[in-house]
């Protein structure tokens, strides 16, 4: 089935029967993938007096309460009330939801011992294109991405100088495959939140960084349709479901 939308005064189709669902999902029932040295998350049927809520032990519903940190345990999306004094919600900052975004693959560089993105990489990647959202994909991609326990492995991370430049750029919305932007351990710096949200100057309040996505290995690079999909939570953070349709002219 394909759609045409007009998009800053360009009409583009997709073929919307075709999503291509980035996002990784909370699963107790098999390895969830985890950060920020947080246990599991849990999805348990809840009890009220002796009674568990749950069908296949005699109730008419299913009633299960959820306990996760959208940081820790699930694709998330979050603004800037991430890292200021005054949390700011996500859910009231991102107010549009359909994006025009580049899907790129990086191959980190190693650098004083760790593993990074760098500004010239994703120069060659982007070069003169205008996007709203870069869905950055790293190598290796493994399945085991969805399951990583990420907690002091000191994981790939952006650039300080590669964050200012996608924010000059013009880039609204940053996508990734890791736990963090930020290197694990940076003493509290967090250089490339700071840098991408402006801190330091004006705050880029509609701008927002999403976190463990992952991009399977049969999407090509290029240009897509990103809808990306938020749980209505007023907090800095939620659990969000990024999905993106290929662009066919």
């Amino acid at each position: 089935m394909k759609a045409t939308i007009e998009y800053n005064s360009r009409k583009i189709e997709v073929n919307i029967s075709n999503p291509i669902d980035i996002s990784i999902p909370i699963d107790p029932s098999k390895k969830n993938v985890n950060a920020w040295y947080l246990e599991e998350p849990k999805i348990t049927a809840e009890k009220i007096g002796e009674e568990t809520i749950k069908v296949s032990e005699g109730a008419v519903v299913n009633f299960n309460s959820i306990h996760f940190n959208p940081h820790s345990h699930i694709t998330h999306t979050e603004c800037v009330g991430h890292i200021t004094e005054e949390v700011h919600s996500v859910n009231k900052n991102l107010k549009y939801f359909i994006f025009l975004a580049e899907v790129v693959t990086i191959a980190p560089l190693f650098h004083n011992g760790d593993f990074m993105i760098g500004v010239k990489q994703l120069k060659t990647a982007l070069k003169n294109k205008k996007r709203d959202a870069i869905v950055i994909r790293t190598l290796p991609n493994l399945d085991d991405k969805k399951s990583m326990q990420y907690s002091n492995t000191n994981p790939t991370y952006l650039s300080e100088k590669a964050a200012i430049y996608l924010r000059e750029k013009g880039i609204k919305h940053l996508l990734i495959d890791l736990p963090s932007v930020d290197k694990e351990n940076d003493n509290g710096k967090l250089l490339s939140h700071n840098a991408f949200w402006n801190t330091a100057g004006e705050i880029r309040m509609d701008a927002t960084i999403t976190e463990f996505i992952y991009v399977p290995n049969d999407v090509e690079d290029g240009e897509y349709l990103l809808n990306l999909m938020i749980a209505p939570f007023e907090n800095d953070a939620t659990p969000s479901k990024p999905v993106l349709y290929k662009i066919i002219k």
